[in-house]
C-alpha cells in the first residue's frame, strides 16, 4: 500500500469514466485484501471519510474533490474450482477489471455473463449495483461475496441469499458505507452456449427467439456492438462515453400506479401511447426511464454541447462534452427529473454514487 502526499494527487476526475471531481486530501493504492481491510479500519479508527474507487464508472464526484481519502482498489486474482455440480467456480478479487474478466470466460466458454460485456467498472462494484444488462444479472450466477463490516470490523462471506439482491440493488447499495467488497464467487456453465435470451433487442440482433441460445462469442459481440451504438462501450474516440451509464434507474412501480401513469401519458400524448413495461414482480412492472425522458421533452443532445449534455445516442446517458463540471452535471439531472415529473408524476433515482453531492 502506498499513499500520495496532497501535492502530488491528481484530480479525481483523472481516475472517472465522467471525467469530473476535484482533488482528494489523499490518494492511497491498494493492492491486496490485507491492505485495503488495513486502510477502512485505520479511516474508521481516525473518523476520516473514505472513499473507496475502482473503476471509477459509477460516481459523481464534486467539482470540490473529496476531504478525505481515497482508496483506489487494485486487487488482482482469478481462481477457478470445479463445482460438484459441474459449474465452474470463479473467485474473483474486487478490483479486477469487469470486462476483461467476461471476455476470459467467453474464451473459455463459461456461460452466465456473456450478456453483462461491454459494461466499464470493477469486479468489486457489481455487487452493489446488482449489475445487469440484456437480460442477465450477476445475481443469477453469483454464490457469495466477501466483503468487510465496517460496522462490526468483521468479515463475512455472504451467500447471494444475504445480499438481497432486486433490481440494481443489494444490501450493499440499502446500506451505503457499511460494506467493503473484497471479492466475489461466480458460478458458470462450461457449454460454451449462453443462457436463454431474454432481451427482445439482442435476440433480434442474434436472429434467435426469446429463450432461444447461442455461442456466447456470438452473444458478447451482439451486446458489444448494441452498446456501441448507444455509447456504453468506452472509446477515447467517442465523447458520448464519457459518462457514468445509465444515469437513471427503470421505475419499479405498483401495477396500479403504472396504470395511472399511463393514463396521464394517454390524456398527454395521444390515446393510443401507452409507456413500455414489464412484469418484474407480483403486482409491479418495470417501464422505462428513457421513454419518460423523451416524452417530457429531453432530447438526445440536450444540453451545453461544449459542457453536459445527453447523448447523443442514448437519452439515459448525461455526458460530459469537454467542458463540463459536477455542478452542471447534476442541474442538468435534476432538471430532467423535474420535468419528468411535472410530465407524468414519476420519480426518477439515479443510478451512480454521489461524493460529495446530495441527490
Amino acid at each position: 500500500m502506498s499513499r500520495e502526499p496532497a501535492e502530488s494527487v491528481p484530480p479525481l476526475s483523472a481516475l472517472t469514466t465522467l471525467r469530473l471531481g476535484g482533488p482528494a486530501a489523499r490518494l492511497v493504492a491498494i493492492d491486496s485484501d490485507d491492505a485495503l481491510v488495513d486502510a477502512v479500519r485505520a479511516a474508521d479508527e481516525r473518523d476520516e471519510p473514505l472513499l473507496l474507487l475502482a473503476g471509477g464508472s459509477n460516481v459523481v464526484v464534486a467539482d470540490a474533490g473529496f476531504d478525505g481519502t481515497v482508496a483506489r482498489v487494485a486487487t488482482r486474482g482469478v481462481e477457478g474450482f470445479r463445482m460438484a455440480d459441474g459449474r465452474i467456480r470463479l473467485d474473483v478479487a474486487a478490483g479486477e477489471d469487469w470486462d476483461a474478466l467476461v471476455a476470459a470466460c467467453v474464451a473459455d466458454g463459461l456461460a452466465g455473463i456473456e450478456a453483462l460485456s461491454g459494461i466499464p467498472g470493477s469486479v468489486g462494484a457489481t455487487p452493489i449495483q446488482n449489475v445487469g444488462a440484456y437480460g442477465q444479472e450477476v445475481a443469477d450466477v453469483l454464490v457469495a461475496v466477501r466483503a468487510l463490516d465496517r460496522a462490526t470490523g468483521a468479515l463475512h462471506d455472504l451467500e447471494v441469499e444475504e445480499c438481497l439482491f432486486d433490481y440494481r440493488s443489494s444490501v450493499f447499495k440499502r446500506d451505503p458505507g457499511r460494506w467493503v467488497v473484497l471479492g466475489v464467487s461466480l458460478a458458470l456453465e462450461p457449454t460454451g452456449v449462453s443462457e436463454p435470451i431474454r432481451y427482445a433487442e439482442l435476440a433480434a440482433r442474434l436472429g434467435v427467439e426469446i429463450g432461444g441460445r447461442a455461442p456466447v462469442g456470438e452473444v458478447r459481440d451482439a451486446v458489444l456492438a448494441l452498446r456501441r451504438g448507444k455509447g456504453m462501450v468506452l472509446d477515447p474516440a467517442d465523447p458520448d462515453t464519457v459518462s457514468a451509464g445509465s444515469f437513471f434507474t427503470n421505475p419499479i412501480l405498483r401495477a396500479r400506479d403504472f396504470d395511472a401513469f399511463a393514463e396521464r401519458a394517454a390524456e398527454q400524448l395521444g390515446a393510443d401511447v401507452r409507456p413500455p413495461a414489464w412484469p418484474v414482480q407480483a403486482r409491479a412492472v418495470k417501464t422505462s426511464a428513457a421513454w419518460f425522458i423523451e416524452r417530457a421533452g429531453f432530447h438526445r443532445g440536450y444540453g451545453d454541447p461544449d459542457g453536459i449534455a445527453i447523448s447523443s445516442k442514448h437519452t439515459l446517458a448525461l455526458t460530459n462534452r469537454g467542458g463540463g463540471t459536477t455542478t452542471a452535471l447534476v442541474a442538468l439531472a435534476r432538471e430532467i427529473a423535474a420535468g419528468v415529473h411535472d410530465a407524468f408524476g414519476v420519480d426518477l433515482v439515479p443510478e451512480p454514487v454521489f461524493v460529495g453531492h446530495s441527490w
